[in-house]
């Protein structure tokens, strides 16, 4: 096992523990006959996309699990005498779809539930978890309505509060500085703009929406719209087929020359999706393979493209994930309220460097990415500018 248990200097006190109801260990339990060091064998359920909208974010998470649960067991399958047995199931993007699935794992004596990317699955799947006390580790999911939402329910993820928080720091202070959010008028965007109110805004920016209704395929008063207000800064979050035609608009409007726009870069199928305004935009970042230099990123990286599959930006999920099931397999020997425990406050080493579990509310604090997209014969390809320090973009804490 290469990873460790560190105790968080500085960390917020937890003066109540978490109250835990499920039951104490047994001389037998449903994944295995009990040995003296533990369980013989412990399954574990991973249910996420391999169909559906998010397919391509669960192969990209499935690919890195595979590849951490070697990592994590020096290839052997196994901890401490434990074998580790995983059965995948297929969510389709469809909550409904998951929780059908997660119920008949648990009832198959499964205990230990990870994946999801769909943050309203992931929501579902903590809601179960929760009610029949088994450990779940949410995977790419970002909605922050996930950390803190019960004792079972950990993330190997960002949440949406660290893009949020890493697109503030393109500004050197935030104090009396105007930050304009771009947007779709939909719960999308007008979530987004909650982000940003909360996030930016109580860092002492004052923050203007520009909400743009979705049927709208000409943007050019919009773009004006912004340049007018004269921001310090432009956070654009926008999804869709129309992300062609915005950013062609805010490029010729001169938005992109004027002020500073930052928004998220996604995985790699969308480098050449920004067209002209490609190499003028700002972006966060959560993870691309050549944004960390470490041995873990390195090795995953390696086992990745060794099995055929390609490193991309919810890779460090799958893998971290399987790090984490791991060390709840070791620390707890396959008892709940123990895997728990030894999951709070868990520091390790994944592919984007050091990674700690929160222990109040379970979020998981880690370093973020400046990049920018620079031309590489007829594509993009990203760049490594800055990498934010977790500390300084880590959520404030689920109450």
């Amino acid at each position: 096992m290469r990873v460790t248990k560190k105790l968080l200097l500085g960390s917020v006190v937890v003066t109540a523990a978490l109250a835990l109801a499920a039951c104490a260990p047994t001389t037998e339990t449903p994944s295995g006959e009990a040995t003296d060091g533990g369980p013989s064998e412990v399954t574990v359920g991973v249910v996420t996309s391999e169909s559906g909208p998010l397919a391509g974010y669960g192969k990209q998470y499935l690919d890195a699990f595979k590849a951490g649960l070697d990592y994590a067991t020096d290839g052997t399958g196994e901890i401490d005498g434990t074998a580790i047995t995983v059965e995948y199931r297929d969510d389709a993007g469809d909550p409904d779809k998951a929780v059908t699935a997660v119920k008949e794992l648990i009832g198959e004596g499964v205990d230990i539930i990870a994946g999801t990317a769909s943050s309203g699955v992931a929501l579902a799947v903590a809601e179960q978890a929760e009610q029949n006390k088994v450990l779940y580790i949410s995977g790419p999911a970002a909605a922050d309505a996930i950390t803190g939402i019960n004792d079972y329910t950990f993330r190997s993820g960002r949440q949406s509060a660290q893009d949020v928080a890493t697109a503030g720091t393109f500004l050197d202070d935030l104090e009396g500085k105007t930050v304009a959010v771009f947007a779709q008028d939909n719960a999308f965007g007008q979530g987004n703009v909650a982000a940003v109110q909360a996030i930016l805004g109580g860092a002492g920016a004052t923050v203007t929406p520009v909400l743009v209704a979705e049927d709208v395929t000409e943007f050019t008063p919009f773009a004006q719209q912004v340049l007018a207000g004269a921001p310090d800064l432009v956070f654009v979050a926008w999804a869709g087929a129309t992300s062609g035609a915005m950013w062609q608009a805010m490029s010729q409007q001169g938005v992109l020359d004027e002020i500073p726009v930052v928004t998220g870069l996604g995985d790699a199928a969308t480098f050449g999706a920004y067209g002209e305004a490609s190499e003028k935009i700002n972006f966060l970042n959560h993870y691309f393979p050549e944004a960390p230099d470490n041995d873990v990123n390195t090795a995953m990286v390696e086992a990745i493209e060794e099995a055929g599959g390609t490193p991309d930006l919810f890779s460090p999920d799958g893998f971290n994930a399987a790090i984490m099931i791991v060390h709840a397999i070791q620390e707890g020997q396959g008892d709940v309220d123990a895997m728990v425990s030894a999951l709070e406050g868990f520091e390790f080493e994944g592919p984007k460097g050091t990674m700690t579990v929160r222990e109040s509310d379970h979020a998981l604090i880690q370093e973020m990415y400046q990049v920018k997209l620079v031309a590489d014969g007829g594509t993009f390809v990203p760049e490594l500018v800055d990498t934010v320090s977790a500390d300084d973009v880590a959520p404030a804490e689920a109450e």
